[in-house]
């Protein structure tokens, strides 16, 4: 493989720090963003100013993880297709051993099929340590799509992928199932600092929240999302942190949930799509290295550890923005005040002004 002739220079800055709690990490981490999009910066940042107010922080639950990989069988009928499917199912055993010996950190950990005419699509879902698994998940998907050619009558190979995974697509199959990890931001946010630091109330973020996330997006079609820019502070923290950019299209897909709670806001994000590693390709790079350094992502751990601990950063990086974004969505002229006057000032600085 040739060596990249340049490395593409996008602008990154520290935000935070950010106060995590959880079922996998307590910490207090700065986060690197990587954009042109330079307002993102502060406002980030001040959504991690309302996590460090708060005694708790920003509460990060992992629901659950996978990678998944989805092949694509043939048959002369639904019937037979059907039947190979079954198959399959009863042979689970015999399949993670096929599994087991594509690498030691790759385990099969389910199955789903779904028979469309003649066509069996087959969904294998996979644990993969620290790894986001994309290869991991190719290599034991086409191992056992070998052996189910070998083994089980009446079918044919379709491809090594039928697009019933998902990968970099948005569908509902991903936030139903899963696909990466799956983590539930929350923060309860006292009335006081909703007034003093986002200057609006819990109130009107709230009603703003139904408006605009759930039924505009309801309205504009959406599929399995409401959510005002997970996509900007996942790409920020994506390519700041060595990972496959192009998974932010099922990574944004997610919930934003806001209650007022006499007056305190109850503010949630979920995201069920974070594909993130700490091994693999895009981490060799110095400065990739030395963000997951300063993330604690590098840290001797149980496989599997270090990832999880940088979805869950990556996750709360998403409340704090759409937090951000929502409170000054509540007050007219605000979003744009704040663009003009960051962006022209940027724009100043390059020009010597």
């Amino acid at each position: 493989m040739n060596e990249p002739q340049a490395i593409a220079g996008v602008p990154l800055r520290w935000v935070g720090p950010l106060r995590i709690g959880g079922n996998v990490a307590t910490a207090e981490v700065e986060v690197p963003l990587a954009t042109y999009e330079t307002p993102l910066w502060p406002s980030v940042g001040r959504g991690a100013k309302i996590s460090m107010l708060v005694e708790r922080g920003i509460v990060a639950t992992l629901v659950d993880e996978r990678m998944t990989r989805s092949v694509l069988v043939t048959a002369g009928d639904a019937q037979t297709a059907y039947l190979a499917a079954l198959e399959v199912d009863a042979r689970l055993d015999e399949l993670r051993e096929v599994v087991r010996a594509c690498g030691r950190f790759t385990e099969l950990i389910g199955f789903r099929h779904e028979v469309t005419g003649n066509l069996l699509f087959l969904r294998f879902e996979f644990s993969t340590g620290d790894a986001s698994g994309h290869n991991m998940a190719t290599l034991a998907a086409d191992a056992l799509l070998t052996r189910i050619l070998e083994t089980i009558p009446g079918i044919s190979y379709g491809s090594i992928s039928g697009n019933y995974c998902t990968d970099k697509k948005a569908t509902a199959i991903n936030g139903i199932l899963g696909r990466g990890k799956n983590v539930v931001t929350e923060i309860l946010v006292p009335r006081e600092v909703v007034r003093d630091v986002l200057h609006t109330s819990a109130r009107a973020i709230a009603e703003l929240n139904v408006r605009k996330n759930l039924i505009g997006t309801l309205l504009a079609g959406g599929i399995r999302s409401a959510n005002a820019h997970y996509a900007n502070m996942l790409l920020g923290f994506y390519l700041a942190t060595g990972q496959d950019a192009a998974n932010i299209i099922e990574g944004s897909q997610g919930v934003t949930v806001a209650e007022d709670r006499d007056g305190d806001l109850y503010f949630s994000c979920t995201l069920p799509n974070l594909i993130v590693g700490t091994v693999g390709n895009g981490k060799g790079l110095d400065f990739v290295e030395e963000n997951l350094r300063r993330l604690g992502c590098r840290e001797a751990r149980e496989p599997g550890e270090n990832a999880r601990r940088l979805a869950v950063v990556a996750a709360a990086t998403v409340l704090c923005g759409e937090l951000s974004l929502l409170a000054a969505q509540t007050n007219p002229g605000e979003l744009m005040r704040a663009h003009v006057q960051l962006e022209r000032k940027n724009a100043t600085t390059k020009l010597g002004g």
